[in-house]
């Protein structure tokens, strides 16, 4: 039986512990605490640690979906999380003033785990933002030298998580098999 590791990560609040939750087959592993910085004008809780779920696939194999804080102040978390893993999706939060800027700093940070393994991004709360749009990520994704599939995405929702996830594996192994 195989297992691997996806990570997820992105900005407070762009929906990587909401992600993991609607599709993970088991109820997800939470390090949630209060937030007490700038944090708690978006939300009331944030990830301190990680989130974890997992995601059974058919032939018995398992992947395993580490969800990183958002909070800079935590990154140490980001490079223990990432050993070990396949890939990583990076959501983006539509309504954050520069988006653009987060999805820099999140590809820039984590470059090197990216070069070994390939990137998916998923930006949510379009339904609340309508600009940027995806065309636009698509401009600023080629800036970076950069190749990765963009969706928008509604964490809440298994099958935009699930399409982020086949994209990621697919960029992988253009062979695979759904």
């Amino acid at each position: 039986m195989s297992q691997y590791k996806i990570i997820f990560t992105g900005p407070v609040g762009a929906g990587k512990t909401t992600a993991i939750s609607s599709i993970s087959d088991v109820p997800p592993i939470k390090t949630d605490a209060a937030a007490t910085d700038m944090t708690k004008s978006r939300k009331a809780s944030t990830t301190v640690a990680m989130d974890y779920g997992i995601m059974n696939l058919a032939g018995g194999e398992k992947l395993h979906l580490y969800g990183t804080p958002g909070q800079e102040r935590f990154d140490f978390m980001w490079d223990i999380l990432t050993t070990g893993g396949i890939g990583l999706i990076l959501l983006l939060d539509n309504t954050r003033a520069d988006p653009f800027q987060d999805m820099r700093f999140f590809l820039e940070t984590f470059d090197k785990f990216i070069a070994n393994t390939s990137v998916a991004i998923g930006v949510t709360q379009m339904d609340l933002s309508k600009k940027p749009t995806i065309d636009d990520y698509h401009i600023q994704l080629q800036g970076t030298g950069l190749k990765a599939p963009i969706f928008a995405v509604d964490a809440r929702v298994k099958s935009d998580v699930s399409l982020l996830i086949q994209a990621l594996l697919y960029s992988l192994d253009p062979g695979i098999e759904e």
